[in-house]
């Protein structure tokens, strides 16, 4: 499955680093995001965008992880020829990480 399938995320930017967190749903899958959505898949999915550092924060307050990615926007916005130099693509690209977890998932509330 998707990540998106049962998690949301929103991406922010400072100079040349993407400040990227995803969360939850339902509460209930908070223990399944921590333990698949590690930097490894995170570094796999990015590729070649992030030349730098990733750091991952486990936020258990609001259920969600934060990664912070350094050198990771070509530059920066004043700097970066990419067509999204701030990285708001970013957080829809996280979402199509593989989860293998289908059957611990639970459903949306609400």
């Amino acid at each position: 499955m998707k990540l998106r399938e049962f998690a949301y995320s929103r991406s922010g930017d400072k100079g040349d680093i993407v400040n990227l967190c995803v969360f939850v749903y339902n509460d209930d899958n908070w223990d399944v995001l921590r333990r698949e959505l590690t930097v490894e898949k995170v570094r796999d999915i990015f590729g070649s965008l992030v030349n730098g550092e990733i750091t991952r924060y486990e936020l258990p307050g609001t259920k969600g992880l934060n990664f912070v990615m350094t050198e990771a926007l070509g530059g920066g916005v004043s700097m970066s020829l990419r067509t999204d130099p701030h990285g708001k693509s970013y957080q829809s690209l996280i979402l199509e990480i593989d989860i293998d977890a289908d059957e611990e998932i639970k459903p949306r509330l609400g």
